[in-house]
């Protein structure tokens, strides 16, 4: 099956390039009606794919260790649907799975009715840059990363998934994520395409509920990988600046980027090559994130390290940036119209694409800092989450600051509603009076704080002081988008500096105090499976003589691996989440506990999973203009 696997991926590769040079073919002679073939080239491609894809799920599901591939992943006794999520675990598979997402996505996207009516050089161009695309994922596939190896002889057993990988994130996060990047690779794309033939108008009002799916796909996948590194990490913390952490975020910064400035150019015609080039650098940022995790480039906790496809990447991504450039030097130049001042929507708008094009770049380059120091010393230095909270929490709170007073400026100049101006601005004081005397006294934190409720306040106001916005479903979606961004900047406002957390080493029957809570070690327990080995401590935790439940946190040996992992448990709250890690346990019984109070730590799960629902809501009918 390995043969015929690859067969399917090298078919592929050669209908990809055949279908671009065909485009490319057509667009300096001058030949027409080539589309129809292009578009069954491409579908060909993606039953290629698609069938690649289907033999490495049914030989993981039936633990087939003469592919190299699962024999590294998956063991005998690996649950089910752990052994199909080994399908995206490693760095080969992950990749065919982004290829099929990349495929799967741009049948659709060609199949929608408003894409036939783009000019048919409009569509050639995009074929041409797609086509470029697809056979440079298949290229990767069919040489450095092929998941299709055979092993021989072929072994009984395999080494089974990192124990880290196994947790309900695995299920969902990373495809999230790959659904993502791969969103992206239609709309950029596409952009490109009618930058080239001068349809500058059309694509963004087109694409602008794919590419709010992508968007949302690819928030989804962050979220959830923090809930992921707090539940499972045991460090007691959602984001710790990591590389991997870093290379999902930069991409989303340029998209989120990209979103403001596309709601100007739908609305005022303006920043057309700006667009163009912010989508198009939201697909390369994309492929950057891969390269820091495939390459070795960088360190990181789960990186999948170097596997041969570093320089490849990075030929692939300067390749492509000076493509972008020259496109955007030689293509037609856009009709200049004159901006309003920074006092307007459109001037905030564009104030916070920069802070989050601020953020991408303080972001990248601190990921690739101890790369970039390796020109002047022969010690690489790496910087510390003190580096990224101190240069980039200012840029967060300006954002929620933005997002608090746009609404009730013009799209031209001066202010729209006074009255709801004049709202938020005391709500941003009360409710900084409020968290000041809650115990929130970081000045930093303290502004999020306030202006994220401020936010919060203005957001339905919005709503009872407009009753006309009430009947238009899409602007119910983006405001209730950014009620969900306001709920996690409260989050992280509250959860940072306000944390309280301790280590400690207690015998059983001891209490310890943390802040208000007394932690109470009754007894130790232990068990194992054909999976594992573990001990468990049991935690009585009461405040003020009335019990608040139980914590147990777990220390386990894996099948196959000699290091012990930590399960973390909490007890939930929609104020104080109360959270435990079993660090150690020696032989007389006494364990190594830490212990955290992590204040209104659920209201970012909240606030992320609402960013993400009413993305959807903020569809609406496309249309060309």
């Amino acid at each position: 099956m390995q043969l015929f696997a690859n067969l399917m991926l090298l078919i592929a590769l050669l209908g990809a390039l055949g279908a671009g040079a065909y485009a490319c073919l057509s667009l300096m002679t001058g030949k027409r009606n080539v589309l129809v073939l292009i578009d069954r080239a491409n579908m060909a491609v993606a039953g290629l794919v698609s069938v690649a894809s289907v033999i490495l799920t049914v030989a993981l599901v039936n633990r087939d260790y003469s592919f190299k591939y699962i024999y590294e992943y998956v063991d005998n006794t690996l649950p089910i649907f752990y052994t199909i999520t080994a399908f995206w675990a490693g760095a080969d598979g992950s990749l065919l799975f982004w290829m099929l997402c990349i495929a799967i996505m741009g049948v659709i996207f060609s199949k929608l009715d408003l894409f036939q009516e783009f000019s048919e050089k409009t569509r050639l161009y995009y074929w041409l840059f797609f086509m470029i695309i697809q056979a440079f994922f298949l290229l990767l596939l069919t040489s450095w990363s092929n998941p299709f190896m055979e092993l021989v002889p072929t072994p009984a057993d395999g080494r089974g998934l990192n124990p880290l990988l196994r947790n309900p994130g695995m299920i969902f996060h990373p495809p999230l994520l790959f659904l993502g990047y791969a969103g992206f690779t239609s709309p950029a794309a596409l952009a490109l395409g009618a930058y080239l033939s001068g349809e500058l108008k059309s694509w963004v009002s087109f694409c602008r509920n794919w590419n709010i799916l992508a968007w949302v796909f690819l928030t989804a996948g962050i979220v959830l990988g923090c809930w992921w590194s707090y539940m499972e990490l045991g460090w007691g913390g959602y984001w710790a600046w990591d590389p991997v952490e870093n290379a999902s975020l930069i991409p989303w910064l340029s998209a989120s980027a990209f979103m403001h400035t596309a709601a100007i150019q739908i609305k005022r015609k303006a920043l057309q090559r700006t667009n163009v080039f912010l989508m198009s650098l939201t697909l390369l940022l994309s492929v950057f994130a891969t390269y820091l995790v495939r390459s070795g480039v960088v360190q990181s906790l789960h990186a999948y390290g170097e596997n041969g496809v570093g320089l490849p990447l990075l030929v692939f991504l300067l390749a492509n940036l000076a493509v972008i450039g020259l496109g955007l030097f030689v293509g037609p130049r856009p009709e200049f119209k004159t901006l309003p001042g920074l006092n307007s929507r459109q001037g905030l708008l564009i104030i916070a694409a920069w802070a989050f094009l601020g953020l991408g770049l303080v972001v990248g380059l601190g990921t690739m800092w101890p790369v970039i120091s390796k020109m002047w010393s022969a010690n690489p230095v790496g910087l510390d989450a003190k580096f990224y909270n101190r240069v980039c929490l200012p840029l967060f709170s300006l954002l929620i600051l933005i997002f608090t007073a746009c609404p009730w400026f013009n799209w031209k100049e001066g202010v729209a509603d006074r009255r709801g101006l004049f709202l938020v601005g005391g709500a941003f004081v009360g409710g900084g009076i409020i968290s000041y005397a809650c115990g929130l006294h970081n000045p930093l934190a303290l502004i999020t704080s306030a202006a994220a409720i401020a936010s919060i306040v203005g957001i339905f106001s919005l709503f009872i002081l407009m009753p006309q916005m009430r009947k238009v479903t899409s602007m119910i979606g983006v405001y209730g988008l950014h009620l969900g961004v306001a709920l996690m900047f409260l989050g992280v406002a509250w959860s940072g500096p306000n944390k309280i957390e301790h280590e400690y080493v207690v015998k059983q029957g001891e209490s310890v105090q943390l802040g208000s809570y007394t932690m109470t070690f009754k007894k130790l327990t232990d068990g194992q499976s054909s999976e594992m080995a573990w001990i468990s401590a049991i935690i009585d935790v009461a405040e003020n003589g009335k019990s608040v439940g139980i914590l147990s946190p777990e220390r386990r040996l894996y099948r196959n691996f000699q290091q012990p992992f930590a399960e973390v448990s909490v007890i939930p709250s929609l104020g104080s989440e109360i959270y435990a890690t079993l660090l150690s346990v020696d032989e007389k019984g006494t364990a190594t506990l830490k212990m955290s109070i992590n204040p209104l730590i659920n209201w970012l799960w909240i606030g992320g999973t609402l960013m993400c629902l009413f993305g959807f809501v903020a569809f609406r009918k496309p249309r060309l203009s």
